[in-house]
């Protein structure tokens, strides 16, 4: 898409933000279960079971970045919904017409 108003350019713009926070989230998920699927491996070997706790750390983690991704910034997020709120009140004060 050409943008081609700063409007369209802002939004453009965050269009580009947010899929580029998700493929984050998405990369940070299988880097997250390849490497505990090693651990997990490793630890069946040794005949101990630690790989759970670096599973649990990381996991908090993973689900605090997917929180804010896809909740605190996502566009049906409560924030979204107040700027786009704001922006039809502004524009309505423009364009009485």
């Amino acid at each position: 898409m050409k943008a081609t108003t700063p409007q369209d350019k802002n939004l453009e713009h965050l269009a580009r933000k947010r899929a580029g926070a998700k493929i984050g989230w998405y990369i940070h998920a299988t880097v997250f279960i390849a490497v505990n699927l090693m651990l997990l491996a490793m630890s069946a070997l040794s005949g101990r079971h630690w790989a759970v706790y670096p599973a649990f750390g990381w996991g908090i983690g993973l689900a605090v970045h997917g929180a804010v991704v896809f909740l605190v910034a996502g566009g049906a997020g409560l924030h979204e919904r107040l700027v786009q709120r704001e922006r039809e009140r502004l524009s309505l004060q423009r364009d009485p017409w």
